[in-house]
Order: C-alpha cells, then structure tokens, then sequence
C-alpha cells in the first residue's frame, strides 16, 4: 500500500442477522432496534479475512468486542508484528499496533 506504509491490513465490526430465542433477545438488539450479532473481522490488503469473531450480541460496543479477542489467547487474535499496524475505525481504542482516527477530528474522505 503505498499511502499505508507497514500497514498489514485492517479490522472492523458488522453486525449479521440474528434469530433469538423470546426470552433472550433484549441483548442482541442493537443501536437500531434490530437483534444482531455484532462480528469483528481482519482482513488484508489481498482481500482474504485473517481473523473473525462472531456471536457477540448486537448491544455489544466493537471495543468490547476487540478487547476480548486481543486478550483471550485461544482466540488467536493475529496481533500486528512490531513496526506494522492495521487500521481501524473510530469505534477501536488506540492501542499499540492498530491505527485509529484522531479523538473528535472529522474527516471527509
């Protein structure tokens, strides 16, 4: 990438339909009222998924949801080598090796 130079790809959250049992679906509602779940996923610059997360309920904040997998070890969680990075949005929290946007700067890409 020649803007992103050590970049090794990035991470972002979706969320997926989801079919909840009655008494359980409160949580899996997510911002916009529908129940979810909430997937992390990384990719790479060749288009090829190297990691994904789901099953977190819809309610669920993406920093959560990263948080967990970078700190849950059976998850595998492919960390960037020292000196490269993957991106992120604004809904990650800055930590060593992810790039975020600048905290209440607006872009207009």
């Amino acid at each position: 990438m020649p803007y992103f130079k050590d970049c090794i790809g990035c991470i972002d959250g979706t969320h997926i339909g989801a079919t909840i049992l009655e008494a359980q679906q409160m949580p899996y509602r997510g911002r916009k009222g529908v129940r979810t779940f909430n997937v992390l996923a990384a990719c790479d610059f060749d288009m090829c998924f190297t990691f994904v997360s789901a099953g977190w309920e819809g309610s669920a904040h993406d920093t959560r949801v990263f948080l967990h997998a970078i700190g849950t070890l059976e998850l595998k969680f492919p960390k960037p080598p020292e000196g490269k990075y993957c991106l992120a949005d604004k809904g990650y929290p800055d930590r060593n090796g992810f790039l975020v946007p600048y905290p209440k700067l607006r872009y207009h890409l």
